[in-house]
């Protein structure tokens, strides 16, 4: 699968469980450990949770991807998906502010996702 319908499917999810402010990073060029690395939030651990299943069970359903690891989804204070090419962090909103991925990552692309609007902001 292309990295663009993964990010698509990934971000859709993300959006269905009411993910909050869903950003995508470019690595490629800076990173070895992925591609992609996806970055959003939900308001506590129930929601960090739904988002988190909501993403597994649409790769495996649309995509038969399983993730290569996962991480944190029992706290749910920030949880992990590695899909190899895509990385999905999901946070709550003080551990993404003290985590600050996107600060991390800044040598990367971000880009901010509105309405999921994936394609043309990849293709930018």
């Amino acid at each position: 699968m292309d990295s663009n319908r993964l990010i698509e499917l990934a971000a859709v999810a993300c959006d269905d469980r009411k993910a909050g402010d869903i950003k995508l990073l470019k690595v490629d060029e800076v990173s070895s450990i992925a591609d992609w690395i996806l970055i959003t939030e939900g308001l506590s651990d129930v929601q960090v949770r739904a988002i988190v299943n909501n993403v597994e069970k649409t790769l495996r359903e649309e995509a038969d991807l399983l993730p290569l690891r996962k991480e944190g989804i029992n706290e749910a204070k920030w949880a992990l998906l590695d899909y190899g090419d895509l990385i999905i962090n999901v946070f709550q909103p003080n551990e993404r502010k003290f985590y600050d991925l996107e600060s991390f990552w800044s040598n990367g692309i971000i880009h901010n996702l509105i309405n999921n609007k994936l394609i043309a902001l990849m293709d930018e």
